[in-house]
Parts: C-alpha cells; structure tokens; sequence
C-alpha cells in the first residue's frame, strides 16, 4: 500500500515523558532516542514536520486527550487508554517488564504472582503492567511511585521488597544511581508490554492518524523499524533482545 502526501504540510507536536534511549535529551538540549527517530521519518514521508516537548507523563497525556498535541509518545494499550486515544495498529517498541531486589537478603520471584502476598512492591504511577499484575495487586502492599529513579532509592533503603521496573531504562538508572552492588533484577520477567503512538480521538486528527498508521506499517514491513530499535539499543517487536538484555539473578 502507498501512502500519498497531503497537499498542505503539517507541524506536529509530539509530547511525552523522558525515557531512557527511546525519548530522551542530549547533552545539548536536543531530543534523541527511538521514537524521535520513529516520528521524523513518519514525518518527512508524511509531508510534515514535527516537533517534540518533554512533560510529566500525566500532562502528556491529557495534552493529547484534550487535541493540544498531536502525538502521544510511548503510551500502552489498555481497554482505558482506548477510550482516551486513537492508537496506531502496530507498535513500535517493546517493553520487558522485571522485578528488582535487593541483592543481599531481598525477595525472590519464579514467576508466581501467589508468591507475592504480604510483599511490599513499587511500581510506577500510571504505568500498565499487564492483567496478571493487576489481578494480583489486591494480594500484595503496593506503592506507587512517581518516577524510576524513586522505585529503586525505595528498594535500596528497604522501604519495599520489589520494585516493578522495565528494561533497559532501569538498568541505566541503576548504574547512574551507583546501586549496581545494591539491587538486581530477577527472572523471568513479569512479562513484556508493547509501546505505541496514538492520537487524539477528535475527528480532525482521523486522517493524519489513518497516514502515519499506514506509513509505520510500511516502516516495520521493510526492515526500517528493526534497524532503528538496533541502532537505539531498544527492543522492538519482531526482533531479538539486544545483547545483555537477558542478564537477572
């Protein structure tokens, strides 16, 4: 399928929180990562140009709720999202979900989530973890954090037994925040979770949606998207884990 050029080129704003290696900032202000590497090829096939703004993740999202941006970065699909945002059909990044402990006496994890009652766990505000987490919330003492970075000061002070956190975003913080000797991530994974594009819901943002959908399509299709997870060291969906990825207690 060919995706024709509008006749009139659009800005568009594409709004998100900060993310290790997929939406981040360089040493010179300049944003980086997958996904803007994603939406300026989407763009230039597109017609358009785009622009990109960092926010806290809930003001992201109610900017592009509202229509006051274009382009949501990175959001899960969940039946709630759905009804907030008109999600492309393919994603363009995926995400491993993982349990970290602390190395020296911290809990363990084999993959039963029954194993969890009476642990104290943190997690992410806002973040959407997959069902089975969210069926287990009830057994376990949850508490949710505002940002990575105060998950794992939580898990080292042995304010919580487990810290819900994703790969390879935590790692890197993990080495930044000097807790290399401190936490661990354990296997298996919790399970991974896809990261997509969306838009507003709004009718006047249907045909823009309709063209960048058929344009990713087209970038997963020929290799493109692979090539550009390989270059950011991210997993995308289709492709095998960068090297390293596997490594957990």
């Amino acid at each position: 399928m060919v995706v024709t050029r509008p006749a009139v080129a659009v800005e568009r704003l594409a709004v998100g929180a900060t993310f290790r290696q997929l939406f981040e900032q360089d040493a010179e202000g300049r944003p980086t990562g997958l996904a803007v590497d994603v939406l300026r090829a989407l763009a230039a096939r597109a017609g358009d140009t785009v622009r990109f703004q960092f926010y806290p993740w809930p003001r992201a999202q109610a900017m592009v709720e509202r229509g006051q941006a274009d382009i949501l970065i990175g959001p899960y699909r969940s039946a709630e999202r759905l009804t907030r945002f008109d999600f492309l059909d393919q994603p363009f990044y995926r995400d491993r979900l993982v349990f970290y402990a602390r190395r020296q006496g911290g809990a363990t994890w084999r993959g039963d989530f029954g194993s969890l009652a009476g642990l104290r766990v943190a997690a992410v505000r806002g973040w959407h973890y997959g069902a089975q987490f969210d069926a287990a919330r009830q057994t376990f003492e949850l508490s949710e954090v505002p940002q990575v970075d105060n998950g794992l000061r939580m898990l080292a002070l042995g304010r919580v037994d487990l810290f819900a956190g994703n790969r390879p975003h935590t790692e890197t913080l993990v080495r930044e925040l000097g807790l290399a000797q401190s936490v661990t991530a354990l296997c298996p994974d919790i399970g991974y979770i896809d990261s997509y594009l969306a838009f507003p819901r709004a009718a006047k943002f249907a045909a823009a949606r309709r063209q960048y959908n058929g344009l990713l399509g087209q970038m997963i299709g020929s290799g493109e998207l692979r090539r550009l997870g390989a270059k950011n060291g991210l997993q995308v969906p289709g492709a095998e884990p960068p090297p390293g990825e596997g490594e957990c207690r």
